[in-house]
């Protein structure tokens, strides 16, 4: 099976080593570079011709975001951005610029690598809190068509619908559980059913579809 490889930007040594134990936590995974500025990612980009990014935002020599279109014209690999940042501006910029998902630096290991695997299987993962900022951009831009294609049939429930009310207001699987009254393993099993309805691999995709869909309305 073809390892698949991975560079990490970041001006923090210690993010960057958190990063890296992240990423050679996983077999399958290649840690081929990582840079501390534009200018370094630029080179390592060149030679190393990564399968996927981890792009930070805020850099000595400038914007993460900037270098989303080299990355992509370069060796078409995958862009995750996680960073600090999740201001409006800044999340819309960085979409629009072509990353593939936006996962805030505060994310738990599991969330980190759960984001690597969805955006190298074609999946956008994106925070809640990101997310709630490019279902804001859908407002007022006419009815969507949710993304159908490969969902099973059948609507939200309720309860799957209060459930992501909760996540597209940052709440975590526990902090839900807990507002629910339910388990967080029953949590689980609701997130299960969304994703499959869905056609999605992350909560902030689960968030973004239902919106497009009609299905949740965020305030």
């Amino acid at each position: 099976m073809k390892t698949i490889r991975i560079a990490i930007l970041d001006d923090d040594p210690a993010i960057r080593e958190h990063f890296t134990e992240v990423v050679t936590s996983c077999p399958e995974y290649d840690l081929c570079g990582s840079a501390p500025t534009i200018a370094r990612m630029r080179d390592l980009v060149v030679r190393k011709s990564p399968d996927l990014v981890l792009l930070d935002i805020g850099l000595p020599d400038g914007s993460g975001i900037d270098l989303i279109p080299f990355v992509k014209q370069q060796c078409e690999a995958k862009v995750l951005m996680v960073t600090s940042f999740g201001d409006r501006e800044t999340v819309v910029g960085a979409i629009d610029a072509g990353a593939d998902g936006y996962l805030l630096k505060d994310s738990s290991t599991a969330t980190i690598l759960d984001g690597i695997a969805a955006t190298l299987e074609g999946g956008a993962p994106i925070s809640p809190s990101a997310a709630a900022y490019l279902l804001e951009r859908l407002k007022g831009k006419g009815p969507l068509t949710a993304n159908t294609e490969n969902s099973e049939a059948g609507p939200l429930t309720p309860r799957e619908v209060e459930l992501l009310e909760l996540f597209a207001r940052g709440h975590s699987y526990k902090q839900a559980a807990r507002d629910l009254g339910i388990s967080p393993l029953t949590v689980g099993n609701y997130v299960k059913s969304i994703y499959r309805k869905l056609a999605v691999h992350s909560r902030g995709e689960a968030v973004y579809e239902a919106v497009r869909s009609g299905q949740l309305s965020i305030d």
